[in-house]
């Protein structure tokens, strides 16, 4: 009988598709466009509207792919939305603000119903009319609430379904799923887990606190309609890191792929050993072409960017349900959560505000990295006075009462590395970021980002800077030969830095040795990061800033959040990716003496490379 149903079914469905697919097909036909192509376009774009499938077909006219009859995956999930769905993104937000990103963060809030399975283009629009019709059998039965159980391990958090109303939710699954297989030759399993609605999952364990605690600011009761819905994904990169195109990039090279801002990008990372450095080769969602890019023009994405919404039932209880106040489950305790948003909001802001935080930058743009290594003959006159050669060199250098040739082996700041530490100042001071202390390597570089930072800020003569010999570069990179012959205090004062006079360095600048190993350089970070936090009141509030140099990200911030130091050339690889103005920032928890890194207070800065012009040669010579 069931069968008999089955084919009855088909039959209904099969008439129906013919009409609504047809509607959608038949111009796509009409263009020119081969079935198989247009049936493709269709799905890809979640068959809403010819204009989209006509967009996706002239993206993808160089795709190798376009003709292989690759199907997309399929997954039927439930989606919170309303009032309980902001508060789970508020989670989302502030657990990656906190303790950076985990596996979570790839998705949207769901509770996975069947997990991805494979449908031929042609049948798609079965599903959709199955997803219609058990919908349709299950609205009465729906809960008209659903009750979520909080649940925390050390690589888990999230919530669990009530078992009687999981029951109703796993025979909707298995509803969808027998139907799915018998009507559109698809091969679905209904999730066999406990049902869940996953918060934060394989995350560091010294983040479970933290997170525990913002997840019980989420109150499970707040209003929420359930909607039933289908995504698919391309099956071929479901392995892929997903990028993300911050910036247009135009080929040079046949080899290279052309991205336009918000293109996203898959990347297999096993592909990536012998591309060269500072490049990928991926492949581009938007087109299906395939190419080298510059990784700094793009950001990581989260894998359901590139996922594609199909269509959705949606259990409207809100006609049977009645208002009470919810009593949410903590691992087996009642807590009744109606706390105010706001309320949290204020709590988790005076929070940081009693903590003490590191900010740890790299130096801004150095002349020789612009110039090169003969940047200083390129400005000093037949006599020995400086002049601009270009705009990008600083107007003037600090007086020294040696010689010029010092500044070769201890470099300012170009023109932008003074700008892009303003704007940074800037940027903290529109965050409201208080900064009470400001430590610096002895390089003139780190010296005038710092005071540059300052002067952004407007606590230019307010916090003056400690000079710290401690945080010099790994001297192996900087001073293989010899310690550069930096500004003395003196000196500094005299060229108007506002510098910490009564401070007395940790590590003199007689205790630098050139070409250090690099066991001596993490210990004496090591040592220098846990002086420097010693020295700060932990009672004070605000930021201490270091501005150090790109190995200083990597050395000081692993060993004050306890990290283990990476084996050197790991830590080579790294640094050498880090930019002007690269930050770390590093919080101080519950426990006094116990940091965690978070994301820092202000945005990136990231910057076009911008190269000499000749007037003459470029327009007027033949």
């Amino acid at each position: 009988e069931e069968m008999a149903e089955a084919q009855l079914y088909a039959k209904v469905s099969n008439k129906h598709r013919g009409r609504s697919t047809s509607a959608l097909l038949e111009p796509l036909l009409a263009k020119g466009f081969p079935a198989h192509i247009a049936q493709k376009a269709l799905v890809a774009t979640g068959q809403k509207t010819i204009e989209d499938a006509v967009k996706w077909l002239h993206s993808h006219c160089n795709d190798p792919s376009l003709d292989d009859p690759i199907p997309q995956e399929y997954a039927l999930y439930l989606c919170p939305t309303g009032r309980l769905h902001s508060r789970l993104q508020d989670f989302w937000k502030e657990s990656k603000r906190q303790c950076g990103k985990n596996r979570a963060h790839e998705v949207f809030p769901h509770i996975t119903l069947c997990d991805f399975f494979t449908c031929e283009d042609q049948k798609v629009e079965l599903l959709y009319d199955i997803l219609k019709r058990v919908g349709d059998s299950f609205s009465q039965s729906f809960p008209p609430s659903i009750s979520l159980t909080l649940h925390a391990s050390p690589s888990y958090l999230g919530f669990f379904i009530d078992d009687s109303q999981a029951n109703v939710l796993k025979k909707f699954a298995a509803a969808f799923s027998s139907e799915a297989s018998a009507l559109a030759d698809c091969h679905v399993k209904p999730s066999l887990k406990q049902f869940h609605l996953t918060l934060a999952h394989r995350f560091y364990p010294h983040h479970q606190k933290t997170l525990e605690q913002l997840a019980k600011c989420i109150n499970p009761g707040e209003p929420c309609q359930w909607v039933a819905a289908l995504y698919s994904r391309d099956m071929r990169f479901v392995y892929y890191q997903t990028l993300r195109a911050l910036f247009q990039y135009k080929p040079q090279n046949i080899d290279e792929l052309m991205i336009n801002v918000g293109d996203l990008i898959y990347v297999n990372p096993a592909q990536q050993s012998d591309v060269s450095e500072g490049w990928v080769i991926g492949t581009s969602h938007r087109t299906g072409c395939r190419g080298f890019l510059p990784e700094n023009y793009t950001e990581r994405a989260h894998e359901a960017d590139t996922w594609v919404k199909h269509r959705e039932y949606v259990f409207d209880t809100a006609s049977r349900s009645f208002p009470r106040e919810p009593n949410v489950k903590l691992n087996g305790e009642a807590h009744n959560l109606s706390m105010s948003r706001s309320v949290t909001n204020v709590l988790s802001l005076q929070n940081t505000a009693l903590r003490r935080a590191v900010l740890v930058m790299r130096h801004g743009e150095r002349v020789d990295q612009v110039f090169g290594k003969s940047w200083l003959q390129q400005c000093l006159t037949a006599d020995g006075n400086y002049y601009r050669a270009d705009l990008n060199f600083p107007s003037s250098l600090p007086r020294q009462k040696d010689s010029m040739k010092q500044f070769e082996c201890d470099p300012p700041l170009s023109c932008c590395g003074i700008f892009q530490s303003r704007l940074i100042g800037e940027a903290l001071l529109d965050q409201e970021v208080t900064v009470s202390y400001v430590y610096s390597s002895p390089a003139l570089r780190c010296l005038q980002t710092a005071q540059h930072v300052l002067q952004g800020l407007k606590l230019n003569q307010k916090v003056r800077i400690r000079v710290e010999p401690g945080l010099f570069e790994w001297t192996k990179w900087e001073a293989s030969r010899a310690i550069p012959h930096f500004m003395t205090v003196a000196e500094l004062v005299e060229a108007s830095y506002d510098i910490d006079t009564s401070y007395r360095a940790h590590f003199p600048l007689s205790s630098l040795v050139p070409s250090e190993s690099y066991e001596d350089y993490v210990s004496r970070s090591s040592a220098v990061i846990k002086q420097i936090t010693s020295a700060c009141p932990s009672k004070g509030k605000g930021v201490i800033l270091i501005v150090g140099h790109g190995s200083s990200l990597a050395s000081l911030t692993r060993a004050l959040a306890g990290l283990p130091s990476r084996d050197s050339g790991d830590f080579a690889q790294r640094v050498r990716k880090i930019p002007s103005l690269g930050m770390c920032f590093c919080e101080e928890q519950k426990e006094e003496n116990k940091w965690q890194m978070v994301n820092p207070p202000v945005k990136t800065l990231t910057h076009g490379a911008n190269t000499a012009f000749d007037w003459r040669n470029t327009i007027l010579e033949d």
